[in-house]
């Protein structure tokens, strides 16, 4: 599948698997921790050495553990991942474009308005 095919079925999916109010809320949080510790992983890993990244790492791997404890909360589990490449792919997918689209489209305050 192509990175613009995985954007299109990710993004087809993606309504129906946010409506929880909880796990809406960790999104809106945890996304915006995860792009901090990517840039805190990059910019250092890239000027400064893998030490110094490492911050940036924990920043990364606590947003996902979030979001995965959030995603326990909806009634629909996400596909499982077919191998790490495909974990990769995905993550960054969501975490760069579909989450972002589905907040400026008006997705996320929509289903969080609409969440019990």
């Amino acid at each position: 599948m192509t990175f613009s095919e995985l954007l299109e079925w990710q993004w087809s999916r993606y309504d129906g698997t946010h409506r929880n109010r909880n796990h809406l809320l960790i999104k809106i949080v945890a996304v915006p921790l995860f792009w901090i510790g990517a840039v805190n992983f990059v910019v250092p890993l890239v000027f400064a050495g893998l030490v110094h990244a490492l911050g940036g790492a924990i920043l990364m791997a606590a947003s996902l553990f979030l979001q995965a404890k959030g995603q326990e909360m909806e009634g629909t589990p996400p596909q499982p991942f077919a191998d790490a490449r495909d974990y990769v792919r995905r993550v960054l997918a969501e975490q760069f474009v579909t989450f972002p689209r589905f907040v400026i489209s008006g997705g996320w305050w929509r289903n969080f308005n609409a969440a019990d």
